[in-house]
């Protein structure tokens, strides 16, 4: 984490240094039960001749700031309010409380509302006039905290002293966006009661594509009652249908169509009907069949050898995501494109395939046209292609930088001075959703200081949007071999090998973080959904062979 040199008064005793030097390093994990926060400590690059008393007060203060945050977070208010004093000193109550944050710019009032301390909340605006809409370093303010674990009662007080609801994190996200992703319907009423557009968007589309993508039926059965669009898309032409489809979620399906979702659009070139063959999901196949899907539409993207690309539901930046998943096939594909019956095939689902048979007109380059016949040529043509990814695979390996700590050498303060320039420019881009801007910056900053495995966890992230997940698990792995106890880094690593379907080795890498980070909802949600998602794949792939 990086450490930021700053001027600090940190004792006030005249006999004591008025103004010290001192390095403020963030990301202290605390010890104990609650991994969950991070708090500041505070070191003195100290002279030879200082005092022992004062690297022992600092030491105290540092033990106080842990304490405070562990109270706001666990609901302890007669112990937040004693250490509140204490940090104080008799200056200025409100400023010092506002002023102790954690690694991530999360203040008590963040940590409060995430924990659902409506009490400790109360205290911090009423007694304090803590301001309410304070963002931490992902822009994220205590309401969208609370959205996001499910608080109802604390997200209501804090909207209802003041919290602007339509505050997004710096990925667009707002409480209501989290609200339909948890299924939370009564939060979900009442800020769209309060004037809460149905249709706020975000990175990861419109808070009913959240919904959707993460199978909350109820949730999106009151964004429509509320006038939500069923056809709104992302950037990428993601839709609520299609994520409904990516989930799995019959019900979503079923609630949609009947708003009027449109059951032929795409994204990328695939259809719904592509992405239900290659689920293998014969009630979601049913149904949009039911509905007018077209099984003849072509996905001519798979042309090139890419099915979709990577176009991701990522609903909140690091929750629980619907990922419609990046394939590499060719699948002996002509100028026309992929039709759903062949990527059912492809992917060995009988069932579907017999389904989608009968309403399909002959492709051409299938020599034989029975289902046994497509289900053979289209075997034969995936096997082919994954020879061809494995022998890639290892070209690319074999040209990868190897990073590890016993190999990178001491990076020069002008060089990490210009790494941060770089990552800075990286930062925006992202931001702009210029992810290969961002890419190629934060690559020249990985160029300058290859010890920041915080870069190598940006370009990660940057290769899951370009598609590109074998370079973010690259990225990934080099992360974890700089910094093996970070949890991100676990995290990192498990979501390229959930775009790869590797789930159990996903489900490994997310446990891998928990172990490190117990209370990291992110990495608990996660490592259950990759569990469950194997547990789908091999089941199915049993069942259809």
């Amino acid at each position: 984490m990086e450490k930021l040199l700053v001027k600090q008064q940190i004792l006030q005793s005249p006999r004591q240094w008025k103004e010290s030097e001192a390095r403020l390093e963030l990301g202290h994990e605390c010890e104990g039960k609650g991994k969950f926060f991070r708090t500041a400590l505070y070191s003195i690059a100290m002279a030879s001749d200082a005092s022992d008393a004062l690297a022992g007060n600092i030491i105290a203060v540092r033990q106080k700031v842990q304490l405070f945050l562990n109270a706001a977070r666990t609901g302890s208010i007669d112990l937040l309010k004693k250490l509140a004093l204490q940090l104080d000193e008799g200056k200025d109550l409100a400023k010092s409380v506002e002023a102790i944050k954690d690694a991530n710019k999360r203040g008590a009032l963040h940590f409060a509302a995430r924990e659902g301390q409506t009490a400790v909340c109360e205290y911090l605006l009423t007694d304090l006039n803590l301001p309410v809409d304070s963002q931490d370093d992902d822009g994220e303010t205590a309401l969208i905290h609370a959205a996001r674990q499910g608080h109802t009662a604390t997200a209501k007080y804090l909207s209802d002293h003041g919290a602007d609801p339509t505050i997004a994190s710096n990925l667009g996200a707002t409480a209501l966006h989290h609200a339909a992703g948890i299924g939370d319907t009564e939060l979900l009423k009442y800020l769209l009661s309060r004037g809460v557009s149905p249709d706020l968007e975000s990175d990861s589309g419109t808070p009913l594509v959240w919904a959707a993508g993460h199978a909350q039926p109820d949730a999106v059965n009151v964004l429509l009652e509320h006038g939500a669009n069923p056809n709104a898309d992302t950037d990428d032409g993601i839709t609520p249908l299609l994520s409904a489809v990516a989930a799995g979620s019959l019900a979503c399906l079923e609630i949609l169509i009947q708003a009027g979702a449109k059951v032929n659009i795409s994204a990328g070139g695939a259809t719904p009907l592509h992405i239900a063959a290659d689920n293998g999901s014969l009630e979601l196949i049913n149904c949009l069949l039911k509905a007018g899907a077209d099984p003849n539409i072509s996905d001519e993207r798979m042309i090139n050898g890419s099915f979709l690309g990577t176009s991701s539901c990522n609903c909140s930046k690091q929750y629980t995501s619907v990922n419609i998943w990046n394939k590499t096939w060719h699948l002996g594909a002509s100028q026309d494109g992929v039709k759903p019956i062949q990527v059912a095939a492809a992917r060995g689902f009988v069932g579907a395939v017999e389904i989608l048979f009968p309403l399909t007109s002959k492709v051409d380059t299938i020599p034989t046209w029975t289902v046994s016949g497509i289900l053979e040529h289209m075997q034969s043509e995936t096997n082919k292609q994954q020879d061809e990814l494995v022998n890639a695979k290892e070209t690319n390996q074999a040209k990868d930088a190897v990073f590890s700590e016993k190999n990178i050498p001491e990076v020069a303060p002008e060089a990490k001075k210009r790494a941060a320039e770089a990552k800075s420019r990286g930062d925006e881009a992202f931001r702009r959703k210029d992810f290969q801007m961002a890419m190629d910056s934060y690559t020249q900053a990985i160029d300058l200081d290859p010890s920041d495995a915080t870069l190598l966890s940006n370009r990660s992230l940057c290769w899951i949007r370009l598609g590109q997940a074998e370079h973010a698990l690259a990225d990934a792995k080099a992360c974890r071999a700089l910094r093996p106890d970070w949890p991100k880094a676990c995290y990192r690593e498990g979501a390229a090998l959930r775009v790869l379907q590797k789930f159990d080795e996903a489900a490994n890498a997310f446990y891998e973080g928990v172990m490190l980070d117990p209370e990291n909802k992110e990495l608990v949600n996660a490592f259950r959904e990759a569990v469950e998602a194997g547990k789908k794949f091999h089941g199915t792939a049993e069942k259809n062979s």
